[in-house]
């Protein structure tokens, strides 16, 4: 008999450079700043709320958008925060996560040949959920300067639009620059999609981590864009928790309406206790309105560790992410610098060259100091030997 072939279009489970990375560092002993998750416990509140959840009976199959009290919790905290006042019921659906919210959105709105601008680098589950919709990514590559960090070039995502142009994807704090977006940048995006039937996904999982006392311009501030934006959020990111994979889409009715139907049938729902637990421990916001400030100190114990190395320090505004060019040190690809600190120095990175869709070389690497204080200044102490 024949073994069929199946073929999705995608890259085999397992060959990412996030995955080889993270197996490199467990081989070499070396201190893993690669992928983004925390070395160090949430709250012990938290799981006992979620464990309060379960002795209360709170067990069972929730509604399909998520129990009432969470998404109740969320349209407050949405409101309070940016000001704008989501139905609960009508605008607000649970997801498994913000990777699965993003990868329903894109499958709820993008149909074959529809175009979808993507801002590169990023986050590397959008170019595969388009593929999967049948849609066609059309990148525009971030500009890169050593004092001023990364940015959008707004004129060229303008010139990107054409009339297949289904949806502009924006990430804000971003995954991997650690570049939020300003005032101007709001108003060239407003430009952009004014009159047009075109869509926004705003992937805003790092919300509480925008640093310096900016506010962070989600485009839930913004009626303009909040009328056709899907805006997402994690959790996970936000409570240190990034294993429960819940996280929560918002968008208008008529949005929110395509969306559930895809999330019916891909997820149906998300985890029953977590979701009380969750509901319950938003009704405080201490935790994660002084997320910017626990980060940012982290932040600073980083980039103060590395300001007498040969790494060049690009501008962290936002994410819990470090973005570094290492010219001083190496011309080799970033991919094989990446494989060199793991292996010699004992730290790993992420080469920046992994979230372009065409390999993009520009000599950074980028770390993770969600860590613990102690984890810092192992891998500081490492880095500076080089």
């Amino acid at each position: 008999m024949t073994t069929p072939v199946l073929r999705t279009r995608l890259p085999a489970v397992g060959t990412t450079v996030f995955t080889r990375m993270s197996t490199l560092a467990a081989e070499h002993g070396a201190v893993n700043l690669g992928q983004g998750f925390p070395d160090f416990a949430c709250d012990p509140a938290l799981p006992e709320l979620v464990a309060d959840a379960m002795r209360d009976g709170h067990n069972q199959y929730p509604m399909m958008t998520g129990v009432a009290p969470l998404r109740e919790a969320i349209a407050a905290k949405i409101g309070a925060i940016y000001g704008r006042h989501y139905d609960a019921a009508l605008e607000i659906t649970v997801t498994a996560g913000a990777t699965q919210a993003l990868t329903t959105a894109i499958l709820c709105c993008v149909h074959p040949d529809d175009e979808v601008i993507v801002i590169e680098p990023a986050y590397d589950s959008y170019a595969p959920a388009i593929a999967l919709a049948g849609g066609v990514m059309v990148p525009v590559a971030m500009q890169v300067d050593d004092e001023r960090g990364y940015s959008i070039p707004w004129q060229q995502v303008a010139a990107a639009v054409g009339p297949r142009t289904r949806l502009i994807i924006i990430n804000s704090p971003h995954n991997p620059t650690g570049s939020v977006l300003r005032r101007a940048d709001i108003d060239a995006l407003t430009d952009i999609v004014r009159g047009s039937d075109i869509l926004l996904l705003a992937d805003e999982v790092y919300e509480h981590m925008v640093y310096d006392g900016a506010p962070h311009e989600s485009m839930c501030r913004y009626p303009e864009l909040a009328e056709r934006a899907f805006v997402v959020s994690s959790f996970g990111k936000t409570y240190h928790v990034t294993g429960w994979k819940i996280g929560y889409v918002a968008a208008p009715p008529a949005l929110s309406t395509e969306f559930r139907k895809v999330h019916q049938y891909n997820v149906f729902t998300v985890n029953t206790p977590m979701q009380h637990g969750v509901a319950r421990y938003l009704a405080d916001p201490a935790p994660y309105r002084g997320l910017p400030a626990f980060y940012q100190r982290k932040r600073d114990l980083f980039r103060d560790g590395l300001k007498s190395s040969r790494f060049t320090l690009l501008p962290a505004d936002g994410t819990y992410f470090q973005c570094v060019k290492y010219a001083a040190i190496s011309s080799i690809l970033e991919a094989d610098f990446a494989e060199w600190l793991t292996g010699e120095i004992k730290v790993a990175a992420i080469p920046v060259s992994a979230f372009y869709s065409r390999g993009t070389e520009s000599g950074v690497v980028r770390f993770c100091f969600a860590k613990q204080d102690a984890t810092l200044r192992l891998a500081l102490d490492r880095l500076a030997r080089i």
